[in-house]
């Protein structure tokens, strides 16, 4: 049975990650020359139901959480025809079991998962080390979420403009922000611009959180 999946483009081939009851893990792409869909990464990094899976930005990686205590981190063969050996780059033994959400940040940075003790966890991407431990539900965790941020294009926006036009936006910025003195709308700017974590319990609630 399959538990998780997720559909993106890799190379420019529609793919499709997945994760079963059985603990295993697969991806599957669609050849442009058939349209036939092949295999080209099957691995079981889990003794237990794979709860969830993501990608890390840009499709480098993807990762996998269990029922199990185990995070495993998976290759994504950027190649046409490349095909992978069928073992994890990382498997990561986190003593806790019961993982059911798992979300990477849109800088892929780091991870968060939502557990069934009630706790949140967030873990480093390269190294899947726990970073830190969230609490506040009374019940179990079952879905976490970062608010996406779309950091490419609001960094590529500026490049290759002219320093005379960079120059006038700046004045034109800082004017506006003199001008409007709104403690509001301060607070809504850096808003828009945090990564901000959201994360749903079995006691009904939700709970927001600001990393870093």
């Amino acid at each position: 049975m399959v538990m998780a999946v997720r559909v993106f483009h890799l190379a420019g081939l529609l793919t499709v990650a997945a994760g079963y009851e059985s603990g295993h893990t697969a991806l599957f792409r669609r050849n442009s020359r058939d349209g036939e869909w092949e295999t080209f990464y099957a691995s079981q990094p889990h003794t237990q139901p794979v709860l969830s899976l993501d990608l890390s930005p840009p499709y480098q990686c993807y990762f996998t959480s269990s029922a199990d205590a185990i995070i495993a981190k998976h290759p994504l063969p950027a190649m046409p025809g490349a095909k992978y050996e069928a073992r994890p780059l990382q498997l990561t033994q986190t003593k806790h079991s019961g993982q059911q959400g798992l979300d990477v940040r849109s800088d892929g940075k780091i991870l968060a998962t939502a557990g069934w003790d009630g706790r949140v966890r967030i873990y480093a991407s390269r190294t899947t080390t726990e970073m830190a431990v969230l609490k506040w539900h009374k019940e179990g965790c079952y879905a976490v979420a970062f608010a996406k941020l779309d950091l490419i294009d609001s960094e590529s926006s500026t490049k290759g403009e002219p320093k005379a036009v960079k120059k006038a936006q700046l004045v034109t910025a800082q004017t506006a922000q003199q001008h409007s003195g709104s403690v509001a709308r301060e607070r809504e700017e850096r808003a828009e611009k945090t990564h901000w974590l959201a994360v749903g319990s079995k006691d009904g609630k939700v709970s927001l959180w600001d990393i870093y």
